[in-house]
């Protein structure tokens, strides 16, 4: 049947367009923080750990609403997820870097940016191997808020997106049928489809 040979091969298009964007996003989030002039004074960097999780935030609200309008929302919710955690994590690793450059003997070590990278997803991965600590109280307030942060995105954003998720299917099976083709509500339907929803 043509249409669903058609929507295969939508499914497909959509699928490698979702993985190319999203690691173009993560590479271009890599080249910033690694190319970024990180030598602000303190209020700067409270200033931009502020703004970035604000953006974090205003990013989230948009790909919730991209989501349940997308034609394959489950691909945009991944693409959504690739995005959004990137940024998390390299805005707390540019504020451990500075924090550091600010304040030397914050951490247990001098922290290069790789080193704010590796502790940062330590923390998030709760593996936390103990080779960098957070010594002074500033350092501890921005891994606690650091922590706190990666429970809302993994709690509270991953519920979000799933809702969103699950409110485009409902949109897609309204509008296309329970095949999800076009047309299938007129039709009557057809025969069951088994190939996975992307």
């Amino acid at each position: 049947m043509p249409g669903r040979a058609d929507e295969g091969a939508s499914r497909r298009r959509a699928l490698l367009g979702a993985l190319a964007r999203s690691t173009a996003t993560s590479l271009a989030l890599l080249v910033l923080y690694f190319t970024a002039p990180l030598d602000a004074g303190p209020l700067a960097v409270s200033f931009w750990l502020v703004a970035g999780l604000a953006l974090v935030g205003v990013l989230v609200t948009w790909q919730v609403r991209s989501i349940a309008r997308a034609p394959y929302p489950r691909l945009r919710a991944v693409e959504a997820a690739c995005s959004t955690l990137p940024l998390s994590l390299l805005l707390f690793a540019a504020t451990h870097f500075e924090l550091d450059q600010l304040k030397p003997g914050s951490y247990s070590q001098t922290m290069t940016r790789i080193d704010a990278l590796y502790f940062v997803m330590t923390v998030f991965t709760t593996v936390g191997f103990g080779d960098i600590t957070p010594v002074t109280e500033v350092a501890r307030v921005v891994v606690m808020l650091q922590m706190l942060g990666d429970v809302i995105f993994i709690g509270l954003i991953a519920r979000v997106l799933l809702g969103a998720v699950q409110t485009g299917l409902r949109r897609r099976r309204v509008e296309h049928g329970p095949d999800g083709l076009p047309g299938d509500l007129e039709s009557g339907g057809g025969q069951e489809d088994v190939t996975p929803q992307v």
